[in-house]
């Protein structure tokens, strides 16, 4: 009984294995089919990002996407364009080095042309004078010539002369002459002519054989040369040729150059009206902002002005704890400036200066109130309180505006780039958007594009508006402590213990 009773068992056991076997069989292959549908879609999407991300489909919200969706699908756009830009910027860099490598080449085969031509120019003076020479080398063969058929002559007479002497007999030659002596003194008259006449003749034909050989080699001189000269023409038309061919290369290298630059500008465009749309998605209410989102405006800004997101958050937390603090003063009289403190209503000094900020304070509220952006007057508008100082000096003047803290008169340097980069009119410095962005414009206008310490620094403190040794000690060095903690959020998502203290 305990046997039988044994194997259903057993057989059940066995059957619930194959079961669980196969389960999980079912399981492994879904789950890898969904995986490679994932990677197929995923590389299918890759393929035709450039199509998806056209500004045209993408610049208003697809009906069939929610609002997640279309923030994840420009957040993918927006990478993909950057990346793109990236890509084009080494091709660029590739592109402008074969540049530089092409002019270096022309430039070398048009002084080397430059240079055969020189010699060419000195080869041809010198065949010049060589041909000079061999027409009076010629000249003077000729008159050697002549000397010597005059001497051959003469030679010739003399010889006749003689022979005529040698036919006659002694005896006739002694009864022409009067006297024995005139017989000797003609005797030796010829011989002495005779071996003159000799002498010459020997001189000259030397001569000539002189002048006929540095004819020759006058002659084998001028045509070394010539040739020289040949062969420096065809080297200075291969050089030409090549220089042509090299020119024509770097041609298209720039015009590929500039295809790319332009490639670069429409993929950087396309990140920025991208990063606009992203912007705008963000909801921000007013006078406050989760961490979060700050951070993600600050991304957005940074790709519009250029400046590290973490500089700009730490001046903003700086600031106005990125838009949680307010304003402590109202301004009450715009003859001298002086307002009163809105939690005590007390006199508040110096709240802002009149020639410099208040035309444009109550015209920016004018604008705000017209539009419905703004609904209180000048009077009743938060803006920051004169500093004062531990020994109860006042510091500078007050009348900055929300959170990014701008007095009048630089908010309006920025206002109009504002407008145009968000379509935003008018802008508002109480709006958290719009104050971030005046802060990454005006940043950039103070050399913090250039992402250093130093140019960081240096912007902090004209943006703080002073730049001694105790504003860098107590504005400019929290301001970059604070910056090097939110950079480290941006690229871990997660900070230290200290930088968690610091900031929050």
């Amino acid at each position: 009984m305990f046997k039988q009773s044994q194997k259903p068992k057993a057989k059940t056991k066995k059957y619930k294995l194959k079961s669980k076997s196969f389960s999980f069989l079912v399981v492994v292959l879904a789950f890898l089919f969904f995986v490679l549908s994932f990677l197929n879609v995923f590389a299918q999407d890759e393929q035709n990002l450039e199509e998806i991300c056209e500004w045209e489909k993408i610049e208003q919200k697809p009906e069939n996407l929610s609002k997640e969706e279309y923030e994840a699908l420009l957040k993918k756009c927006q990478e993909y364009y950057q990346q793109k830009s990236q890509e084009i910027e080494k091709d660029i860099s590739k592109t402008e080095q074969e540049k530089k490598t092409l002019q270096n080449k022309i430039y070398w085969l048009k002084n080397t042309i430059k240079n055969l031509d020189y010699q060419i120019y000195q080869s041809n003076l010198v065949i010049k004078d060589i041909g000079f020479q061999i027409k009076d080398t010629k000249e003077s063969i000729g008159k050697t010539s002549l000397k010597i058929e005059n001497s051959q002559e003469q030679i010739a007479n003399i010889l006749r002369t003689i022979y005529e002497k040698d036919q006659k007999s002694l005896i006739e030659i002694l009864l022409s002459e009067k006297e024995i002596s005139g017989f000797y003194n003609n005797l030796f008259a010829l011989e002495t002519l005779h071996s003159k006449s000799q002498e010459l003749l020997d001189e000259t034909k030397n001569l000539k054989t002189v002048l006929g050989n540095q004819k020759q080699s006058l002659n084998e001189e001028k045509q070394d040369l010539e040739s020289s000269v040949i062969i420096k023409n065809l080297q200075k038309q291969e050089n030409a040729k090549t220089k042509k061919d090299q020119e024509y290369y770097l041609n298209l290298t720039e015009k590929q150059y500039q295809e790319q630059l332009q490639e670069k500008e429409e993929a950087q465009e396309q990140a920025i009206k991208i990063g606009n749309l992203l912007f705008e998605l963000i909801e921000v209410p007013e006078g406050g902002i989760r961490f979060e989102d700050a951070v993600e405006i600050a991304k957005s800004t940074s790709i519009l002005t250029g400046i590290r997101a973490s500089f700009s958050l730490a001046i903003l937390w700086q600031e106005t704890r990125i838009g949680k603090l307010k304003g402590g003063c109202y301004l009450r009289d715009t003859k001298t400036g002086d307002g009163i403190y809105i939690k005590t209503g007390n006199k508040a000094p110096r709240t802002m200066k009149p020639s410099r900020d208040i035309p444009p304070f109550l015209n920016i509220i004018k604008d705000l109130n017209a539009t419905g952006k703004l609904k209180t007057d000048y009077s009743h508008t938060p803006v920051s309180c004169c500093m004062i100082l531990n020994n109860g000096e006042l510091f500078g003047w007050g009348g900055a505006m929300g959170a990014a803290q701008f007095i009048p008169s630089t908010w309006m340097l920025v206002k109009k780039e504002i407008e145009e980069k968000t379509g935003d009119i008018p802008a508002n410095p109480w709006n958290i958007r719009d104050a971030f962005l005046a802060n990454g414009l005006y940043l950039r206008d103070l050399g913090a594009s250039a992402q250093t310490y130093e140019k960081e620094m240096r912007a902090a403190l004209r943006y703080f508006g002073c730049t001694s040794y105790w504003c860098e000690i107590n504005y400019g060095k929290p301001v970059m402590a604070v910056a090097k903690c939110l950079q480290q959020y941006i690229d871990n998502a997660s900070m230290s213990s200290y930088c968690e203290d610091l900031i929050f």
